[in-house]
């Protein structure tokens, strides 16, 4: 009998992990403000509002939800809505069922560590974060582990592909990030993210134990000036413009992701040299001789 999977907040994240599940032999449900998206790729689509208590109750009983809506903009007040406000409505929708899911899994952020001083952080680490989003991912989070329901929330790092190629341009133009002090940061390619929650979605229908929190970033926490320099040099352009790393407004930290190593994932691109060659060659941004 097919697993079904339910994708709240089914945007491009959610769709590439809805083609894999289809391949893996699930029913896929995904839902979205705009379903018209999801045309074409095999997902079940249905329209959702998640601050729409009538849209919840309507939505179908599923094996494995997850839970990766958006906020709409950068407000404390989307965030809220989006984060706790939404996570908790689906908590009490679905925990109210008499056919509850096996696991509801959240995408979270690393925005809920305030370490910048180049710290090493994991799972373990303490989470005090200073900005509303991440108090908010946090305040999700938190209320998804104390939920009855079996949550798990994973904590992605900044996320780059198709179509997420600012630090590209930003370098193309001729700006690269000072080289000292080092700034750490740290990445994960779309494909790795969906890669990641389908991986985790197997281990839980297989019956395994999952943690309640991992850590999502890829194998290379590499200064942002090496990122950038390495790009430079595969565009071979010259980088005269040091910019105001944006990580200063945030943070400098090394995420650790041993924890989704040792549960079984395999990174499809394990550090930012294959991933951003792979944005390169495929996004245009190399000639054919560049491509060589």
């Amino acid at each position: 009998m097919k697993k079904t999977t339910l994708i709240l907040g089914c945007g491009d994240i959610g769709t590439q992990l809805g083609k894999q599940l289809i391949d893996a032999g699930h029913r896929v449900i995904g839902a979205r403000r705009n379903v018209g998206a999801l045309e074409g790729t095999g997902i079940e689509a249905v329209a959702l509002d998640v601050t729409d208590e009538a849209a919840l109750a309507a939505l179908p009983d599923a094996d494995i939800i997850v839970y990766a809506v958006t906020a709409d903009r950068f407000e404390e007040s989307a965030y809220a809505a989006a984060y706790p406000t939404g996570l908790k409505a689906v908590l009490e929708t679905f925990g109210a069922r008499e056919k509850k899911p096996e696991r509801i899994l959240f995408v979270s952020s690393t925005s809920v560590y305030a370490q910048q001083g180049g710290e090493e952080v994991d799972e373990t680490s303490e989470t005090d974060p200073n900005g509303f989003s991440g108090t908010l991912m946090r305040e999700a989070e938190q209320a998804l582990l104390a939920h009855d329901l079996p949550g798990t929330a994973v904590r992605f790092s900044g996320i780059y592909g198709p179509g997420r190629d600012r630090l590209i341009r930003q370098v193309s133009e001729g700006r690269i990030a000072a080289s000292n002090p080092p700034m750490y940061s740290n990445r994960i390619h779309r494909d790795d993210c969906a890669g990641v929650i389908a991986h985790l979605i197997q281990l839980s229908l297989e019956g395994k134990p999952l943690e309640p929190v991992y850590l999502a970033s890829d194998c290379d926490s590499a200064p942002l000036h090496e990122v950038m320099a390495w790009i430079a040099k595969r565009l071979k352009v010259e980088t005269p413009e040091v910019i105001q790393s944006p990580l200063r407004r945030r943070s400098s930290k090394r995420c650790n992701n041993r924890r989704l190593l040792d549960s079984g994932y395999t990174f499809r691109y394990p550090t930012f040299r294959e991933g951003y060659e792979d944005v390169l060659q495929q996004g245009g941004f190399l000639s054919a001789k560049e491509k060589a």
